[in-house]
């Protein structure tokens, strides 16, 4: 996996100025949430983000790239291709969690008719043991 030298970040440099760097983009954690949930094929992975395809593609390769998400050809002709996280992408899954239930105590309004009471969290209490 690529790593970025804390002195090449711009004001205080830290590890999270480094980790945004890799998934900070707006749509590169929903591509990582999607493929999580079981989305493993570019169209599945589109609808479930709702972003353009092109942005799908572009977050993909740069997923890729930074060795979060592996990427295995399912059919030769045309080419189609599945993806699915590496251990550097699970290990994004506390942190989606993270953020999952910190949107639902502040990000969305507790009236809000399309906010669930429970979300399925990415991270199972069996697979951190």
């Amino acid at each position: 996996m690529p790593t970025t030298p804390l002195a090449d970040l711009a004001g205080r440099p830290c590890p999270i100025a480094a980790a945004l760097t890799v998934v900070g983009e707006k749509w590169a954690l929903l591509v990582v949430r999607e493929i999580a949930l079981g989305s493993c094929r570019f169209g599945e992975i589109v609808a479930g983000t709702g972003a353009p395809r092109d942005r799908v593609a572009a977050r993909l390769k740069t997923l890729e790239a930074a060795g979060i998400v592996d990427r295995t050809t399912y059919h030769e002709h045309p080419p189609r291709d599945e993806y699915g996280l590496t251990a550097a992408g699970r290990g994004l899954l506390p942190v989606l969690d993270a953020l999952l239930a910190w949107g639902s105590e502040h990000a969305v309004a507790p009236d809000d008719p399309l906010r669930r009471r429970r979300y399925r969290p990415l991270v199972r209490p069996e697979e951190t043991t």
